[in-house]
């Protein structure tokens, strides 16, 4: 497949939702339908990553629970803002208050990878009675310096690729180690790059995120008082066994700290499992089993 053929990539059957924040920005969502008498399910992407990284996740439930993953500003299906400023957890943390407004989801489970489980623990926080349940996915109360510049290297570069091949490629030489085969290399190319006016593969992403948050390379937040808010919600961890961003030793401290939590090891992967490698799966599986 070209990159022309990425533009119409598979949703599982999910609704485009679009909605607007408090300061206008258009943010959009993918939502699969459920019942209701379930805990919604509310997903929240990495920094580099959008809601196509829940299709999967989504197809388990199948219309067990509703599903919605939330497109960051910048990110996917969501609008750009003018200003680099508009980027920041703490307008991160407004926008997914106000999509949960907007879209009827309250008291959810929240699946965060990344970035997006230091909102869900920062909500835990401002409005603890908003959650149900939460999973974080290969992130902690810490962050390895190392870790976070990997990262930070990576959401901002353009590659400005000009094949799937070429993106297949690139993200195989840059990502951490993934459990993936051919497919799953060219599932992960599509859900990254997106074709622009240019013809060419860019990041699905605002690469200026990185003027943001790049500075923030060398610096490692205390997030301990935010994941101890999290003490009266069940707690699932899943943790990549090679991850460079969350370590063994801080995931030891986690589990003395809670002792309740269920942890998901993914062998053989780095940051952060896709939450389709088999153990990542059953552990999810289980732990929303546990929840109404």
């Amino acid at each position: 497949m070209t990159g022309a053929g990425m533009t119409g990539y598979e949703t599982g059957g999910a609704l485009r939702r679009t909605l607007r924040a408090r300061d206008g920005l258009m943010l959009g969502a993918l939502d699969w339908p459920g019942d209701p008498a379930r805990r919604p399910l509310l997903c929240l992407p990495g920094i580099s990553r959008t809601a196509l990284d829940y299709v999967a996740v989504a197809g388990r439930q199948r219309g067990a629970r509703r599903v919605v993953a939330l497109d960051h500003a910048g990110h996917g299906l969501s609008a750009r803002p003018e200003e680099v400023a508009r980027y920041g957890v703490g307008a991160a943390i407004t926008d997914v208050l106000d999509a949960m407004a907007a879209l009827h989801l309250h008291r959810v489970v929240l699946l965060g990878t990344s970035f997006g489980g230091i909102l869900g623990m920062a909500i835990g926080v401002l409005r603890p009675a908003c959650l149900a349940a939460v999973v974080l996915n290969d992130i902690g109360p810490r962050m390895e310096p190392g870790g976070l510049e990997l990262v930070h290297d990576f959401i901002g570069r353009d590659p400005a690729l000009a094949t799937e091949e070429d993106a297949v490629a690139f993200v195989q030489a840059r990502m951490p180690p993934m459990a993936l085969d051919a497919e799953g290399w060219r599932r992960m190319a599509r859900r990254t790059y997106a074709p622009g006016p240019d013809g060419r593969l860019h990041p699905r992403w605002d690469p200026r995120i990185v003027q943001r948050f790049g500075g923030e390379a060398g610096t490692v937040a205390d997030l301990w008082p935010a994941f101890n808010a999290l003490a009266h919600l069940p707690l699932l961890l899943v943790h990549g066994a090679l991850s460079a961003l969350l370590s063994d030793v801080t995931v030891a401290a986690m589990r003395r700290a809670r002792r309740d939590m269920m942890v998901a090891t993914v062998p053989g992967v780095g940051h952060a499992p896709t939450l389709e490698e088999p153990a990542a799966v059953a552990g999810l599986e289980r732990f929303l089993a546990r929840i109404g």
